[in-house]
């Protein structure tokens, strides 16, 4: 297992991330913003599902959902539907037009990711994914409570028979 500095080092890594994924939403339209950018992506891999899954996919409430949903609705980018096996929930699935967003959105991504990973091996950018997919998986829901009581780094944990 890794020593404590590496998870230190590993932490500080992952907040510069951060950099990353501002570098990416400044490359956005301005009519679609990130919650968007994401709902039009889920449905573009996944195809049509009910709001419930897309929550899901998102890692974020029904109520966070609604309001990108909502926006990128408004917008003509996504149609909503009653479902089938149960008229009180919605199907969410992408139009024509939200088709054409996406492909651009993607065409951006691609351009920025391209350019700032120019001195990248195919290799490289390959392992990259493999680690990223693999730490995605390793924190599965994220919106789940920790397996096990985390510690603070640096500190002693009590247990009740040491007090």
């Amino acid at each position: 297992m890794a020593e404590q500095a590496q998870f230190e080092e590993l932490a500080r890594q992952l907040s510069a991330v951060g950099a990353v994924k501002r570098d990416l939403g400044r490359i956005l339209p301005h009519d679609c913003p990130a919650g968007s950018a994401a709902v039009l992506t889920l449905l573009g891999r996944h195809g049509d599902m009910r709001m419930s899954k897309l929550a899901e996919l998102l890692a974020v409430d029904m109520s966070v959902t609604s309001r990108h949903v909502a926006h990128v609705a408004e917008r003509g980018w996504i149609e909503r539907s009653p479902d089938p096996a149960d008229k009180r929930s919605r199907i969410v699935h992408l139009t024509a037009t939200g088709q054409d967003r996406l492909a651009e959105l993607s065409q951006r991504t691609t351009e920025l990711l391209a350019d700032r990973l120019s001195d990248w091996t195919d290799d490289e950018v390959e392992q990259l994914i493999g680690l990223m997919t693999r730490l995605r998986a390793s924190f599965g829901d994220c919106r789940a409570a920790p397996r096990l009581p985390l510690p603070v780094l640096g500190t002693t944990t009590r247990t009740p028979a040491s007090t």
